[in-house]
């Protein structure tokens, strides 16, 4: 028995491990978009340490315009805007207990994008009850980068100028807050998977051995 805990014990452990690491970081997700277009964003920031989040900002990309939000309960928003009144930066802010440990929340915005293709940097920054702050903001690879959005040409014209004028329905706003969460949930499962291939292996390793 004490070869068997001493097989899996670790595998678990270092898998939880992994899930962990793996979905600690804020992330904007469609992470391709076309030039132009109406697109419905949606940032998910979950919690990695032992203490609840209580406010996020997030930084407009140079050239996306954002217009408006995904009111969520518990929290307020407000933005910041410059002198023409483009928005610079906007905040999620709880009203209650914020995001606790072991939870994430999503929030849904919709913004114009640039008619140059390019690579949309969303910086953020996320504010926890303890008064410290995690700052997404490093490149692809750091320990806290922030997320990118490939912004590419549209495929026609007539598409392009179809997407422009027409904002988002209700319905489209949910099913990409619902393809999200779908999204979030595969990685534990397929590490859940991994982990009884893993622990039966290790088993039957330490049956033989007996």
């Amino acid at each position: 028995m004490k070869h068997i805990l001493k097989a899996f014990l670790p595998t678990v452990l270092g898998l939880f491990l992994f899930t962990s690491v793996a979905s600690a970081h804020v992330t904007v997700v469609p992470k391709t978009s076309t030039t132009g277009a109406w697109e419905t964003y949606t940032v998910k920031v979950p919690v990695e340490k032992e203490v609840a989040t209580t406010k996020v900002t997030i930084k407009a990309p140079a050239g996306i315009e954002i217009k408006s939000y995904q009111p969520v309960p518990g929290w307020k928003y407000s933005d910041e805007k410059d002198e023409k009144g483009i928005v610079k930066s906007f905040t999620f802010e709880a009203t209650g207990e914020g995001i606790l440990p072991g939870q994430f929340q999503s929030f849904t915005f919709v913004g114009k994008n640039p008619d140059n293709a390019g690579k949309a940097a969303w910086d953020a920054f996320q504010y926890y009850k303890d008064g410290s702050v995690v700052e997404w903001t490093g490149d692809e690879g750091s320990d806290s980068p922030h997320s990118i959005t490939d912004i590419v040409a549209g495929a026609a014209e007539a598409d392009h100028h179809d997407v422009k004028t027409e904002e988002p329905k209700k319905e489209e706003v949910k099913a990409a807050d619902d393809k999200e969460d779908s999204d979030s949930n595969s990685l534990p499962l397929i590490l859940s998977i991994v982990s009884v291939v893993l622990s039966l292996g290790a088993l039957v390793v330490a049956a033989r051995k007996k």
